[in-house]
Formats: structure tokens, C-alpha cells, sequence
């Protein structure tokens, strides 16, 4: 019988254990909120969320992969200058993007406090320097594979936020911003335990120098915008949703308990590319190119041989998975789900060849590959959101002046209701198609650089599955 901590020494295995264990605190934390808040303020909860991860990766996404990149192939001294850089940077990033979050809700405050993004503009700036260190110490550790300790970072805060949840929920009954006041305090507590134990480097700001700081940026600027790209392949649905003239907050609660269960299904592929990309990254450095190559085709083939069963149970039973996870409010969203199944069948194609192209130092080609993307995403959801709207407006007025509706407000309830419903799930098909399209770039860009042969995705990916299992029960 394979023992527990025989398995914990595999790194992947620690990784997708912490992925894990933080998913289930995530997830029940995310059930008890779909049902503590009314659908308005959830909706404004998930826009806050969702704005606040965009901005930052625009905040770590210049530093963070080349951190993990250039701190896995470097000397003591260097590596203390690389993380001193690394603070500084941060924290000049989080200064800008906070000052710039109150400057426009200064100038637009009436607008934004009657809209969906009131939470995000009034409490951004405060979460990002809360933040600041638990971010950093992420990257840190991340670089030097000690998933160990990122665990525990993250139980204090996810594990911490959710009890917080459950007993506000059985107990005291908070308002949205009481549970915001929380998260921040949460949050700081997990910030400062990294700081004591210099986790983030905060000891080696003053070793920061210019040529280290050039270096990161030098690669990030690439990497930034491949990460605010990738973000926006996801945060782009809930931001023209939360702007829909139909759609807005209610849209954004609905849309999120499908994207919920698809993060869950990304557990895996988040953790094993932890650890893959500091390995095939030290691997492109010492030039084992064909390291680099089985790396990728082990990673990308076995998961999606281990994902496609997977989707499709989960396909039969999309109605149970979004009523267990949103209530029975929510089950008329099953199709959305149905959809995102297909597109969990491709994503181990997609985030492995980023990662590939990003360790064989290709950040270029990646960051071209998702701003395709993300060009593709936007342009579609825009089309779905807004054209289906002035469509159901246009049709609306048709109906209502050829045929003599007798009750013009229920005629147009009804078609908000379904056109709502069609709408979300033609973004979730819009998810597919630039989804396809990355996967193709990404292997053209990939292939300029390994001499890649497409077969070995799969006849290795079986071999990865078998090395799994056998590295577990001999551990």
C-alpha cells in the first residue's frame, strides 16, 4: 500500500495535492457564498474577483515566469539579487495600479457606484498591497519548488476565508462589505507570516540592482502580456457579460458556476505546469533539448488522455455537478457546462505549449500566440453580448408593432430570459474556437524550435501515465 508521505516527495504529486486541498477550500467557500448573497451582490463579488486577478497579472505578470525561469539556474548571490529586483518592481507596479484605480473612481464615482464594479474600484487598491508580499513569496517559492510551504501560505488564506464564510453564514449573516473587510484581514495575516520568514524576499530588497532588474523586464515584458492575455481568456467573458445591457450581474452569477467547475477541472494542469516549467526551463539552459521535448509531450499528452474521461462524465452530468455547486437556481446553466466539457478536452495542448514555449525562452511567440487569443475572445463575445441584444431589441419592436402585443413589458421579459441563456452559451462556445486557434499557433511556434513530432504527444503521454503510477507505488 502506498503510504501518504511516500507520495508527498513527488513534486507533482505535492502539487497537485496543494492545488487540491486549496480547490475544496475555494469550492466550499464559493458554494456558501452563492448562497449567503442575493445574485446582485455575488455578481459584483465575482466582477471584484475577477478585475482583481486581472490587474494582477499585470502586476506579477512581468515578473513572476522570469523569476521562476532565471532563479532556477542561478548562484546564491544572484538569486538574492534576483528576488531583491523582483520586490521592487512589485511594489512599483502595485503603487501605479493603485493610484491609478483611485484616480478614475474619482472621476467616475456616481457611474461606478451605480454599476457592478463599485466592490473592485473601492477596495482594489487596499487587497493589492495586502497582497503584496504573499505574491511575491508565490513566485519564490514556486522558483525553488517548495510547494510545501506555498501550501500552507494558501490554507491560511482560502482555508482561513472559508471558515470565516461558513460561520458568517450560520451565525452573524454579514453584508458583502464585512465579508470584504474579512478577505482583506485574511489576506494580511497570510502576507505578514511571509514577511517574518523573509518567504518573499522582502530582506533582500536592498540587494536589488539594475542589471537583474533589466533581465526580468527584458523577459517580462513578453511574459506580461502573455499572462494578462491568458487572463483575459477567461476574465473578458465576465467583463463584457458584467457590461451586457441584459446580462450585467445576474449574467456574471449565472456564467460563474460553469467557470467555477472548469477551474476545478484545471487543478491538475495548473500543478503539474508548477513543476514542469522550472524543469524543462533548467533543461533549456543546460541545452538537453530532447529533455525539453519529452517533457512536453509527456506533460500535454498525458493529461489529456486523463482529462477526455473526465469530461465526459462530467458531460452526462452537468445538471447534478451545477446544482451541487450552485443550487437548483442554477441548473438551467447545465448547457454552459456541457460546452466548457469540450473545451477541458483541449486545454492541456494549449498551457503546455505555453509553458514549453516560455522554458525553451520563446516568450515572444507565446505572447503573440495569446494576444491572437485574446483578440479572437474579445471580438467574439462582443459580437454574441451586444449583437444578440440589439437583435432581441430589434425583433422586439417588430413583434410588438406588426402583431399588436398586448403586453409589451412581458414579450420582452420573456426574450431577455432566453436571449440571456443563448447568450452565455454562445460565449462558452466562443471559449472552443480561440481555444483551437492558440492550440495551432502555439504548436507552429513550437515546432520552429524542437523539431516537434506530433505522434510522440500520445505514445508518450501513455508512457507518462505509466511512470506516474509506477512512481507512486514504488515511492
Amino acid at each position: 500500500m502506498i503510504s501518504l508521505a511516500k507520495i508527498l516527495k513527488s513534486n507533482n504529486v505535492l502539487s497537485l495535492a496543494n492545488n487540491g486541498l486549496i480547490a475544496v477550500f475555494g469550492l466550499l467557500g464559493f458554494m456558501i457564498l452563492v448562497r449567503s448573497l442575493p445574485t446582485m451582490d455575488y455578481g459584483a463579488w465575482v466582477l471584484f474577483l475577477t478585475a482583481s486577478n486581472f490587474l494582477d497579472m499585470l502586476r506579477f505578470g512581468i515578473t513572476r515566469t522570469a523569476i521562476v525561469r532565471f532563479l532556477s539556474g542561478a548562484d546564491d548571490e544572484e538569486g538574492k539579487r534576483l528576488i531583491g529586483s523582483n520586490y521592487v518592481i512589485n511594489l512599483i507596479s502595485t503603487t501605479l495600479l493603485a493610484v491609478i484605480t483611485y484616480v478614475v473612481y474619482f472621476l467616475a464615482k456616481d457611474s461606478i457606484d451605480n454599476s457592478g464594479y463599485y466592490l473592485f474600484f473601492q477596495w482594489f487598491p487596499i487587497v493589492a498591497f495586502v497582497t503584496l508580499p504573499f505574491n511575491n513569496a508565490f513566485t519564490v517559492l514556486q522558483a525553488k519548488l517548495r510547494f510545501d510551504l506555498i501550501l500552507l501560505l494558501r490554507m491560511i488564506t482560502v482555508g482561513g476565508f472559508m471558515i470565516f464564510l461558513l460561520v458568517n453564514m450560520l451565525f452573524f449573516k454579514s453584508d458583502l462589505v464585512v465579508i470584504m473587510i474579512a478577505y482583506v484581514i485574511i489576506n494580511a495575516i497570510s502576507s505578514i507570516f511571509a514577511s517574518l520568514l523573509n518567504w518573499d524576499g522582502i530582506k533582500y530588497v536592498f540587494k536589488a540592482t539594475r542589471k537583474e532588474s533589466k533581465v526580468i523586464l527584458d523577459f517580462g515584458k513578453y511574459t506580461t502580456g502573455t499572462l494578462i492575455g491568458s487572463n483575459l481568456l477567461k476574465s473578458a467573458d465576465t467583463f463584457i457579460i458584467g457590461l451586457s445591457p441584459f446580462l450585467g450581474t445576474v449574467g456574471v452569477a449565472f456564467y460563474s458556476i460553469p467557470m467555477k467547475l472548469t477551474e476545478i477541472i484545471e487543478i491538475p494542469l495548473r500543478s503539474f505546469a508548477m513543476t514542469a516549467f522550472p524543469e524543462m526551463s533548467k533543461a533549456s539552459i543546460e541545452g538537453r533539448i530532447e529533455d525539453v521535448k519529452r517533457s512536453y509531450y509527456r506533460n500535454s499528452g498525458g493529461l489529456t488522455l486523463l482529462i477526455v474521461p473526465v469530461m465526459i462524465f462530467s458531460f452526462f452530468f452537468a445538471e447534478d455537478f451545477v446544482t451541487l455547486i450552485g443550487g437548483e437556481q442554477y441548473a438551467i446553466t447545465a448547457n454552459i457546462f456541457r460546452i466548457f466539457c469540450v473545451y477541458g478536452m483541449l486545454l492541456p495542448l494549449d498551457r503546455f505549449t505555453g509553458v514549453a514555449l516560455d522554458a525553451v525562452n520563446r516568450p515572444k511567440q507565446n505572447f503573440i500566440k495569446v494576444l491572437y487569443m485574446a483578440a479572437a475572445n474579445l471580438i467574439g463575445d462582443s459580437l454574441v453580448v451586444f449583437g444578440l441584444y440589439y437583435f432581441v431589441a430589434i425583433f422586439t419592436s417588430f413583434k410588438l408593432v406588426s402583431y399588436g402585443v398586448t403586453d409589451p413589458s412581458s414579450f420582452w421579459h420573456s426574450m431577455v430570459t432566453y436571449s440571456t441563456l443563448t447568450s452565455l452559451e454562445l460565449v462558452a462556445i466562443v471559449t472552443i474556437s480561440f481555444t483551437l486557434l492558440g492550440i495551432f499557433l502555439g504548436f507552429k511556434y513550437l515546432d520552429e524550435a524542437l523539431e516537434l513530432k506530433p505522434k510522440k504527444i500520445f505514445s508518450e503521454g501513455l508512457l507518462f501515465i505509466k511512470d506516474f503510477y509506477l512512481k507512486l507505488k514504488n515511492r
